[in-house]
């Protein structure tokens, strides 16, 4: 039982940074689309209200939150990679560090799913707001990028529920484990009372 669990749980800790890394990815691509279609609008970045699209402000005003998202998503990778530091992913039995370990990376993601989550959707309905005909207008006279696409926005949803995801399997992998070394403790304790 124990070689199952074990390979289940390296397993884990891989998608684990995948999943963080693929957070920080996200990070760095959710302003792509607003970049390519909104910063050029902007007449004077030094004074916000002069604008050709009416709207458009939301790609400064999202600056802060992706700012913020991409220091979160480099502590959710320092946090998978704890999990290797604590050998989470090749011990046999567990420790404090590694239940602190998981329990530290679990509780970051959620966290952070559904910090972002907010405010992801209100920016979101911020860009929908968008004068899309101005943003045409804009886009076919200085031949910039135009689009109405949401995708960046939706993308979230996969992103975090990845996260989440591997977040419950590490906690029901530290379960599984701890009820395996119960079970052992328990088998290796009577075979001492057999012996006596």
């Amino acid at each position: 039982m124990y070689k199952k669990q074990m390979a289940l749980q390296k397993l884990i800790c891989l998608l684990a940074i995948f999943a963080s890394a693929l957070v920080f990815l996200y990070s760095l691509g959710i302003m792509t689309d607003l970049y390519d279609t909104l910063y050029s609008t902007m007449r004077n970045p030094a004074d916000l209200t002069q604008t050709d699209v009416p709207g458009s402000i939301v790609y400064y005003t999202m600056q802060p939150f992706n700012s913020a998202l991409l220091r979160y998503s480099i502590g959710l990778l320092l946090l998978a990679c704890l999990l290797y530091i604590t050998n989470t992913h090749t011990r046999r039995k567990y420790y404090i560090g590694n239940y602190l370990a998981v329990g530290a990376y679990a509780a970051a993601n959620v966290y952070i799913a559904v910090w972002a989550h907010g405010y992801i959707e209100a920016y979101k309905e911020r860009f929908l707001r968008v004068d899309f005909e101005a943003l045409r207008a804009h886009a076919d006279l200085w031949k910039t990028a135009y689009t109405e696409s949401t995708f960046w926005f939706d993308a979230h949803y996969a992103v975090f529920a990845l996260t989440i995801l591997v977040s419950a399997a590490l906690v029901a992998n530290a379960a599984w484990k701890t009820m395996l070394m119960r079970d052992e403790k328990r088998l290796l304790n009577e075979g001492k009372e057999a012996a006596a």
